[in-house]
C-alpha cells in the first residue's frame, strides 16, 4: 500500500464505499440461492483503471466494510476470512487484465477491448465464488438439504449466483466503458507513485 499514492487510496476508499452502497440496494433475489447485484462493478472499474494491486486493495476494503457496518453472515473465524477477505479482495485479480484493456481502447479495439473486460470479469468472479464455494462445502454444509452432498449444495447455491453476477457486471461494466472510456483511461496526472502492471499511472 506504501507504494501507493494518495490519489489512488482515495479512489480505492471511494469506490469500495459505493460497492457497499450498491450491495445494500435491492436486488434480484434468487430464493434459495441468494440473489445477484451490480455491488461488484466498482472493483471492476478500479481493476480496469489502475490493475490488480489497487483493485485487490479495494475489494479488502469492501470486505471490511461489510464487516465493519454489521452486513456479514459469520459461522466462524475461517468462515469469515475465506468469505469476506479472501473471497472480495480475490474480485480485484480482474485487475491483471488492465494493461491488455487499455492498450485495446487507446488503439480503439473495442471489441476486443469488450471480449478482455469480460474475460477479467469472469476471472474475478470465479476466484471470488471459489472461496464462498470452499467455505460451503467445509463450514456452511450443515445446512445442505437431507440427502444432498454439501459439494452439491454449496456448488448450487454458490454457482448460481456466481453466473448471474458475472453476467449483470459484465453487461453493465461493457456498456458503460464502451460509452466512456475516459473512465478507465483518464487517470490524474502527476507523480502519484504507483505503478499498475506495467503501466505507470501518470
Amino acid at each position: 500500500m506504501k507504494k501507493m499514492g494518495l490519489v489512488v487510496l482515495i479512489e480505492i476508499a471511494i469506490f469500495a464505499a459505493f460497492a457497499l452502497v450498491l450491495d445494500l440496494l435491492p436486488s434480484i433475489h434468487l430464493g434459495a440461492s441468494g440473489s445477484i447485484s451490480i455491488a461488484m462493478v466498482p472493483i471492476f472499474i478500479i481493476a480496469f483503471r489502475w490493475g490488480f494491486k489497487a483493485s485487490v486493495a479495494a475489494g479488502f476494503l469492501w470486505g471490511l466494510l461489510q464487516i465493519v457496518t454489521g452486513d456479514l453472515q459469520a459461522l466462524a473465524f475461517w468462515q469469515v476470512i475465506l468469505e469476506y477477505f479472501l473471497a472480495f479482495a480475490c474480485i480485484g485479480l480482474a485487475g491483471l487484465f488492465m494493461p491488455a484493456i487499455q492498450n485495446k481502447l487507446k488503439n480503439g479495439e473495442k471489441g476486443a477491448a469488450s471480449l478482455l473486460m469480460v474475460v477479467g470479469i469472469l476471472f474475478g468472479s470465479f476466484v471470488r465464488y471459489f472461496w464462498h464455494f470452499l467455505a460451503g462445502v467445509t463450514i456452511w454444509a450443515q445446512y445442505a438439504p437431507k440427502g444432498q452432498s454439501a459439494f452439491a449444495y454449496s456448488l448450487f447455491y454458490n454457482g448460481v449466483p456466481f453466473i448471474g453476477a458475472s453476467i449483470l457486471c459484465a453487461i453493465v461494466v461493457v456498456i458503460l466503458l464502451g460509452a466512456a472510456p475516459r473512465l478507465v483511461l483518464n487517470r490524474p496526472a502527476g507523480r502519484t507513485g504507483y505503478h499498475a502492471g506495467n503501466t505507470e499511472a501518470k
